[in-house]
């Protein structure tokens, strides 16, 4: 009895996994539910070591020490030669340089968004964006366009989620104790 339940169970699991497999392309979503709830460990930011060199582990610690690294490494100020190089490029681009963004290409895009990926930082599921397309697609080929003209990008635009991914080295070394040759052992 206990090797007929055994034997069936397994039948099933292998019917359930060529199931997924042969349809990944239309359920991409639970292919890769079914993996990660196979996955055997479940690995989180581990505690890392601060500028004093003090082990952090409280999440919030951790946030502020990972956040204080990303800003130290990724500087948005432009230095003089880079603003210089900035007035020459304006100068150089005029509004003829640039190609339109046409609604009926934003239009094409948001029909092939798939609707099976979860929702970005902005909160919006793509299935939504791929039904309201031919709505939308016009005031999102002029924020395109103006942003293409300007150079700018809207700043609800700028927000991100930043996930810290463990690469090599130490699991408490993040990088800001002091600056080697190395790279970083964590990465965005």
């Amino acid at each position: 009895m206990v090797r007929a339940c055994r034997d069936a169970t397994k039948k099933a699991k292998a019917h359930l996994e060529l199931k997924l497999a042969r349809d990944v392309k239309n359920n991409k979503k639970g292919f890769f539910k079914y993996i990660s709830s196979k996955r055997k460990t479940r690995d989180n930011v581990g505690p890392l070591l601060n500028e004093a060199g003090v082990l952090v582990t409280e999440d919030a610690e951790k946030t502020e020490l990972l956040n204080a690294f990303f800003a130290s490494v990724f500087s948005s100020k432009a230095g003089p030669q880079e603003s210089q190089a900035l007035e020459v490029r304006e100068e150089a681009l005029r509004e003829d340089d640039f190609a339109l963004v046409e609604e009926d290409s934003v239009m094409d895009r948001l029909s092939d968004l798939d609707v099976h990926k979860s929702m970005g930082p902005d909160g919006m599921h793509p299935r939504v964006l791929r039904e309201l397309a031919d709505v939308i697609a016009e005031p999102l080929s002029i924020i395109f366009e103006r942003s293409w003209r300007t150079g700018e990008v809207p700043e609800d635009w700028r927000k991100a989620s930043v996930t810290p991914i463990f690469k090599k080295g130490k699991r408490t070394t993040q990088g800001t104790t002091g600056r080697s040759a190395s790279p970083p052992s964590w990465e965005r």
